[in-house]
């Protein structure tokens, strides 16, 4: 993965269905990928009180390598 991409994918399942989860480098906010076929979704991942999940700083640098 190049260092300057700005989203990172942290999972990912399934072949002809499949599950994503990507990151926003710049603004730490997690999204959510569904496709299956021809179509697909992106939503900002939620948490219970229905506020986007953001992954800070420091999780970023650490274990993603942000730049």
């Amino acid at each position: 993965m190049r260092q300057d991409e700005r989203f990172i994918r942290i999972y990912s399942k399934g072949i002809s269905t499949v599950n994503e989860i990507w990151i926003d480098r710049e603004t730490g906010v997690n999204y959510f990928f569904h496709s299956a076929g021809y179509s697909g979704g992106l939503t900002p991942l939620l948490d219970q009180d229905g506020k986007p999940v953001v992954t800070d700083a420091y999780t970023l640098e650490h274990t993603y390598g942000r730049s």
